[in-house]
């Protein structure tokens, strides 16, 4: 059987019997209810700029973005356009809102922190389009950050979502033969299936325990 990278999006029998090994979790809007606390941080940073950062433009046009494709987006919106090495300039200033924020306020639901320390028997990545900077705190306070065998993120690729290198990076350092991504956004995906991968869309962080579980039992016999 060919490795999951470029694997023939048509399965054999034999391919189809085969269970998942591996399952690849996005981070944002799927392991983490943190999307709101981005948006504050953003929000916070860039105020001293004078941009006003709305949340309706956030969540239908920045999320599973890059950061620094977030910050040439926000400016080329602009009138007139910004320099989005003005904006970017803020960038340390919203992880460290972030972070604050996102102590304050945990947001990985502890029905996601079981499901993970359920899942011992299969390979698990986390991969995400932002810092690690802003990813290890958090799964270090919720117990997670061993849980997982492979972790890419923003520092680990030159290319990211919609791109398919984090989650191709991803399956080759699992070795994963058959892999489920777990992704909220369009761009997310469009990385894993263009990987060669097969996803689970979620709309919520609390769809995925339930979503996940349903997947694996059924083996993908149903796609």
């Amino acid at each position: 059987m060919e490795d999951i990278v470029g694997a023939p999006a048509t399965r054999t029998p034999l391919e189809q019997a085969v269970s998942y090994d591996a399952v690849l979790f996005d981070f944002d809007g799927v392991l983490a209810d943190t999307e709101p606390l981005h948006y504050e941080a953003w929000r916070d940073a860039l105020k001293p700029l004078g941009i006003t950062l709305d949340w309706a433009f956030y969540r239908s046009e920045l999320i599973g973005v890059s950061d620094r494709e977030l910050v040439e987006r926000l400016a080329r919106t602009r009138r007139p356009p910004l320099q989005a090495a003005l904006l970017w300039a803020r960038f340390a200033n919203k992880q460290r809102l972030f972070l604050e924020k996102a102590l304050a306020r945990p947001p990985i639901p502890k029905e996601n922190i079981e499901l993970i320390s359920s899942l011992k028997n299969r390979k698990l990545a986390l991969v995400t389009s932002t810092s690690i900077l802003e990813i290890r705190p958090l799964l270090q306070a919720a117990d997670l950050l061993e849980r997982f065998h492979v972790i890419v993120t923003a520092e680990d690729v030159n290319r990211h979502k919609p791109d398919p290198e984090p989650y191709l990076v991803a399956a080759r350092r699992l070795g994963a033969r058959r892999a489920l991504a777990v992704e909220d956004s369009d761009a997310g995906e469009r990385a894993a299936r263009d990987a060669g991968l097969e996803v689970v869309r979620v709309h919520s962080v609390a769809e995925v325990p339930k979503a996940v579980l349903s997947r694996l039992a059924d083996g993908g016999q149903n796609l």
